[in-house]
């Protein structure tokens, strides 16, 4: 489905614990070349996506459709190790929540699919580029995949007695590319990254317990992202 994602409560929940690690602490000094890179960061989610194999659809529903999702605006934590001052890895924790409209010949059906949570679990390999004055632009490229959770048939589908949607977590691909630019030399820094994410996912749709539709939908988001990074 196209666009994902109203921002969910525990990623802010993941905000508030991620600044509270930001507090002075003696324990965790900054450094410029700190092990461990904490960033609290507003984020973008913006998907192009589309379907692009129907897979299972006896009553014929999905001719000329196609689907649509909100674009969504959510805070994100991003934690990284350094195994060497130019090599990285990175995981980010956030979750964002989503409804499906329809296109095409479904223009018009604002709520196919409701409040759908959505945790884009990934991890970057990255490689840092050391510049003077201590910017380091960075690129990365590892595994992902989005965990669904919560879907529910919208207003626009359930008078046709649909009463289940799953979607597949399924395993894609992300790249990655940014800069971290030092505010102080206490490891304090603000960062701007984006990622390109390659991801697909099949959505069922159940009447009882008979499968009525399977549509194969390419979501191939770019996650754009800014904020405060801390190195210790």
């Amino acid at each position: 489905m196209k666009k994902l994602m109203t921002a969910a409560k525990p990623a802010a929940l993941a905000a508030v614990l991620a600044a509270a690690m930001l507090a002075p602490a003696p324990a965790m000094a900054g450094s410029a070349e700190g092990k461990l890179q904490v960033k609290v960061l507003g984020t973008g989610v913006l998907p192009d996506g589309k379907i692009v194999e129907v897979k299972n659809d006896p009553l014929g529903l999905t001719a000329g459709a196609q689907t649509t999702a909100n674009d969504n605006y959510v805070p994100t934590l991003a934690v990284e190790y350094f195994f060497s001052p130019n090599i990285s890895a990175e995981t980010i924790c956030c979750f964002t929540q989503h409804h499906v409209s329809g296109a095409g010949t479904l223009a018009g059906a604002d709520h196919i699919v409701d409040h759908v949570l959505v945790l884009p679990a990934t991890l970057t390999l990255k490689y840092h580029l050391p510049l003077g004055g201590g910017i380091k632009p960075y690129f990365g490229a590892g595994p992902s995949m989005f965990l669904y959770f919560g879907e529910k048939p919208g207003s626009s589908i359930t008078p046709l007695g649909v009463d289940k949607v799953k979607f597949s977590n399924d395993l894609g691909f992300a790249l990655q590319a940014g800069v971290d630019i030092p505010v102080n030399d206490k490891g304090l820094a603000l960062s701007l990254d984006a990622k390109k994410y390659f991801m697909d996912t099949t959505a069922h749709f159940y009447v009882g317990a008979a499968e009525v539709l399977t549509t194969k939908h390419s979501l191939d988001p770019w996650v754009v992202s800014a904020g405060l990074a801390y190195r210790f």
